[in-house]
């Protein structure tokens, strides 16, 4: 039953995804831009992350959310994952604005904040987990390394700040709801903050 709330969400990013695919006022009024939203457009940071650019786009984010979803639902059960990802979510758009803040051009869409969020809490509960035969934890570590390396040389048109912005809000709403992880899996929880703290770091240095 409670794996319903999973389904629900997941439709809700496929109905509006499908209304900006063919609807491109709609598509522009809701995603993330940073001219728009300095302008007063808040509510932007939330809905942009229910649209997505084409159907593939769509399809790896809502594989991701289906799933590492469930596992999170396990351990927290339906409104903590619901607060996992929208606390991610928000995070991801908060911290795109906080690197972006000056690049009224900037635009973005897509959940991917919310989900490296999911992905992450589900990596502090079962970091042992495989995916693609490597471990969660290290899959982890690749995942926002890589994302590192897309913002430093911006050749592409992925969010990659929101992935760490989901990252850091995953981690931080999962370990507040079950503090008992931090002292069972401390070096899992370091390891994880490894990539978050040279990402401060490069910033600090104005090297991203």
């Amino acid at each position: 039953m409670s794996i319903t709330y999973l389904i629900v969400l997941i439709a809700a990013n496929a109905l509006v995804s499908f209304k900006g695919f063919d609807d491109t006022a709609f598509f522009r009024k809701y995603e993330f831009h940073v001219g728009s939203i300095r302008a007063g457009e808040q509510y932007r940071m939330f809905s942009s992350a229910f649209l997505h650019v084409d159907f593939m786009h769509l399809a790896l984010n809502m594989l991701a959310l289906y799933l590492f979803g469930p596992v999170v639902i396990g351990y927290s059960g339906p409104f903590g994952f619901l607060l996992v990802y929208f606390v991610s979510l928000l995070f991801g758009s908060l911290l795109t604005m906080v690197f972006h803040k000056d690049d009224y051009s900037y635009r973005a869409v897509g959940a991917s904040g919310a989900t490296t969020g999911v992905l992450y809490a589900s990596i502090l509960f079962e970091p042992d987990m495989r995916i693609n035969f490597i471990p969660a934890y290290l899959f982890g570590l690749i995942y926002l390394l890589f994302s590192i390396y897309g913002m430093k040389t911006k050749k592409d048109n992925i969010g990659h700040t929101a992935h760490f912005g989901g990252a850091i809000g995953g981690m931080l709403i999962t370990l507040a709801a079950h503090p008992g992880l931090i002292s069972d899996r401390p070096g899992i929880v370091l390891f994880l903050t490894v990539p978050i703290v040279i990402l401060f770091i490069m910033a600090k240095l104005g090297k991203i």
